[in-house]
């Protein structure tokens, strides 16, 4: 299953959330995601575990405070069903 993770403090790694998830077993991946200018993280990240364990770990973890921050821990959606919203710069423009 894959676990979408939010509000992340920015100075937490990738190995810092996978040793926080590993605490409900086997860890298949983690990831912080980084902006692609700067480098600096985004605040979020997805880890990657069995079904049974990662239901335990979002159950465990979610509104958890971790470095400071409390968490927002979920199953991941695909991204066909992620909301689409308004991106970009002119998202809120109207045409009057």
């Amino acid at each position: 299953m894959n676990i979408f993770i939010s509000n992340l403090n920015y100075r937490l790694t990738s190995d810092d959330l996978q040793d926080l998830f590993s605490e409900y077993g086997e860890v298949e991946s983690a990831k912080i995601i980084q902006d692609r200018e700067t480098g600096r993280s985004r605040g979020f990240g997805f880890v990657e575990m069995a079904d049974d364990e990662a239901k335990t770990a979002i159950d465990e973890l979610n509104q958890k405070e971790v470095d400071g921050k409390v968490i927002s821990v979920s199953q991941a959606r695909p991204k066909g069903e992620r909301p689409s919203g308004g991106s970009g710069r002119n998202s809120f423009r109207r045409n009057y």
